[in-house]
């Protein structure tokens, strides 16, 4: 008898910390509030706009994130220093043509995180169909569980096969050479 209310007890224990313990949660991806800033760079100047995100979810345990996943609408490319109308319609038709990223075919640009260690998130970008794991710093904050990110992402454009305008392809593109390199400033925040 004494045996049967050891194990009473025990199970007792167990479901009062397994019911203090929160399990992990899944919050989308506020569209509106989240934004990605693009630069890109030529030996000439440099270019810079925004692109939207079309869905994402995210992973939260507690006040860490875990996981997660958004995706990137390329359909939603905009160029911001340029200001005429018709040569800012003329760049926008480049980069999405099949120079660049190849829109018709490739609608969307996507991000899942495989891991997350303290402000390291690592994860696989699949742009044109190709697939890469980056490694970024990240500024993290789960508060009331929302989530806020932003990182600083360096992306090489090759890896995805993009090689309009690069010297690893064009020795003799001279000063119209585009640096292979271009920055992603991603602000995630959960509804």
């Amino acid at each position: 008898m004494k045996s049967v209310k050891v194990v009473i007890a025990t199970l007792a224990l167990g479901l009062i910390t397994f019911a203090g313990v929160a399990a992990p949660k899944v919050v989308n991806v506020n569209k509106t509030a989240s934004s990605i800033a693009w630069l890109a760079k030529k030996v000439t100047g440099e270019h810079n706009g925004t692109v939207g995100i079309s869905a994402g979810a995210l992973n939260i345990d507690g006040n860490k994130l875990i996981g997660g996943n958004f995706t990137i609408d390329l359909k939603t490319i905009k160029a911001l220093d340029i200001t005429d109308p018709g040569y800012n319609q003329k760049f926008i038709g480049h980069i999405t043509s099949g120079d660049f990223f190849e829109v018709e075919k490739f609608p969307t640009a996507s991000f899942v995180i495989t891991k997350v260690a303290g402000n390291q998130v690592t994860g696989n970008l699949t742009v044109k169909g190709i697939t890469k794991s980056i490694t970024f710093p990240a500024e993290i904050s789960v508060k009331g569980g929302k989530l806020s990110a932003k990182a600083n992402i360096t992306i090489d454009r090759t890896d995805f096969n993009i090689k309009y305008g690069s010297k690893k392809f064009f020795d003799s593109i001279g000063d119209k050479a585009i640096y292979d390199d271009f920055a992603l400033t991603v602000s995630l925040v959960s509804e």
